[in-house]
C-alpha cells in the first residue's frame, strides 16, 4: 500500500519532532520532510511532492495564512492546520478553513503523558482523511473565498476513540413516541449539522439566506475555544444574527444559534415557542456537540415544522438523526458528494434513505427557501 507522504511545517524543532514521531508511527503515513518556515516549505514542496502538509498557523517570515493563500492559488493541496487553543489561534484557524485548509488539530502540549494516544490518533486520522480530498475542490474553495472577499462587506473536536465508547443519542436524549399531530405553529425550525469542512460550508449557506429566515440551530464539531469565535465570524457574513447558543434561549426568526463546542444543543418546545437547551451529557458518536442529539430533539419537539440539513463531515454523526427528522414528516436535505470536503456524514444519511433531497452546496440555500415556501 502506498504511504501518504507528509511535510511537517512548524518553526518549533520540538513540535517538528513530536509530529514526525506520531505520524511515522502510523503504517500508512510517512513524513518525508520538515520545514521551519514558509520559504523553506515552498522549496520542500517542489523537491518532495508531499501528499499532505501540516502547517503551523503562526510562523516567522510569513504567517500561515499568507502562505496558505499563495499555496491554494498556485499549488492547491491538502493542508491540516496545527492551531493554538487561543482566541488568536481560533481566528487564524477559521480563516485557514475558509481559504481551503481541510481540517485542523490543536498544537500538541510538551507534556503529553496522559493524552499522547488520543492526540496521535487524532492527527493521523485527519491526515489520512485529508489525503483523500481532491485538490481541484480545494482550488475551487479558494476561488470562492477570493470572490467572497470582493463581494461581501464585511473541526472536529478532539476524538477520544481509544478511551471512550461510541454512544448513541440515547445516552443524552431518549427516543420517545412523537404525537400524531403537532400543535399548529407558524414558526419553523431549521436544524443544520456538519463536521470536517463544515465551517466553510455553513458560511456558504448562511451568507445566502435572508434576514427573515426562520431560526437555525447548528451543531458543528469544533473545540469549545473555537465555537464562540466561529459564531462571531458567521455573524459578519449573513443578514441574520448569529449567536453562541445560551441556556433557555428563545429561538427567534432571523437568528442562528451555534452550539458551544463542549455542549449538546437541544431544541425544546413550550406551547408554540421553541427554546435552546444546553446539555453537558456524554459525547455521542464521540462528539460533543453531537448532530444526532440535536436532530433527535428537533424531531421530537418540532415534527413536520422542521427542516433538517446535513453537510460535509467525517463519520456518521447526524445520519440517524436526519432519518428521525424525516420519519416525523419533516423535510431533509443532504449535501452531495461532489461538493463535500468529506462525504461521510451526508453519505451515511443517503445510505439510510434519510435524505429527501441530495443537493450541491451552492444550491442548498435556494432549495431550503423553496422548501420553506411550500411549508407555509
Amino acid at each position: 500500500m502506498k504511504k501518504i507522504r507528509v511535510l511537517v511545517v512548524d518553526d518549533s524543532l520540538l513540535v517538528q519532532q513530536m509530529l514526525t514521531q506520531m505520524l511515522d508511527a502510523d503504517p500508512r503515513i510517512e513524513v518525508v520532510g520538515v520545514a521551519g518556515d514558509p520559504y523553506e516549505a515552498r522549496e520542500q514542496i517542489k523537491k518532495l511532492h508531499p501528499d499532505v502538509l501540516t502547517l503551523d498557523v503562526e510562523m516567522p517570515k510569513m504567517n500561515g495564512i499568507s502562505f496558505l493563500k499563495n499555496l491554494m492559488r498556485l499549488h492547491p493541496m491538502p493542508v491540516v492546520m496545527i492551531s493554538t487553543l487561543t482566541e488568536r489561534g481560533a481566528d487564524i484557524t477559521l480563516q485557514a478553513l475558509e481559504i481551503g485548509a481541510v481540517d485542523f488539530v490543536t498544537k500538541p502540549k510538551v507534556d503529553l503523558s496522559n493524552t499522547l494516544d488520543k492526540y496521535e490518533f487524532e492527527i493521523c486520522r485527519k491526515v489520512k482523511q485529508a489525503a483523500k480530498v481532491n485538490s481541484t475542490s480545494l482550488a475551487e474553495q479558494y476561488q470562492r473565498h477570493a470572490s467572497n472577499q470582493t463581494q461581501k462587506p464585511r473541526v472536529e473536536s478532539f476524538a477520544t476513540a481509544k478511551v471512550m465508547p461510541k454512544l448513541s443519542a440515547d445516552a443524552v436524549i431518549k427516543k420517545t413516541a412523537v404525537p400524531s399531530k403537532f400543535p399548529k405553529t407558524q414558526q419553523k425550525i431549521i436544524a443544520l449539522g456538519a463536521s470536517t469542512g463544515g465551517t466553510e460550508a455553513i458560511k456558504e449557506v448562511l451568507m445566502r439566506l435572508p434576514a427573515d429566515t426562520p431560526p437555525i440551530v447548528i451543531s458543528q464539531h469544533i473545540p469549545a475555544a473555537f465555537s464562540e469565535p466561529f459564531a462571531k465570524r458567521m455573524d459578519t457574513v449573513t443578514p441574520m444574527t448569529v449567536l453562541h447558543a445560551q441556556q433557555r434561549q428563545k429561538l427567534a426568526t432571523g437568528h442562528v444559534y451555534i452550539a458551544p463546542g463542549d455542549r449538546h444543543l437541544i431544541v425544546e418546545r413550550e406551547g408554540s415557542q421553541y427554546f435552546a437547551s444546553l446539555n453537558d451529557g456524554a459525547p455521542v458518536n464521540r462528539h460533543k456537540p453531537s448532530v444526532d442529539v440535536m436532530f433527535r430533539s428537533v424531531a421530537q419537539a418540532c415534527g413536520p415544522n422542521a427542516v433538517g440539513i446535513l453537510l460535509t463531515g467525517m463519520g456518521a454523526d447526524g445520519a440517524q438523526g436526519l432519518l428521525e427528522i424525516q420519519q416525523v414528516g419533516a423535510h431533509t436535505i443532504a449535501q452531495d458528494k461532489a461538493s463535500s470536503v468529506v462525504w461521510g456524514m451526508p453519505g451515511e444519511a443517503v445510505n439510510l434513505g434519510a435524505a429527501d433531497q441530495i443537493v450541491s452546496l451552492d444550491k442548498i440555500p435556494r432549495t431550503l427557501l423553496e422548501v420553506l415556501t411550500l411549508m407555509k
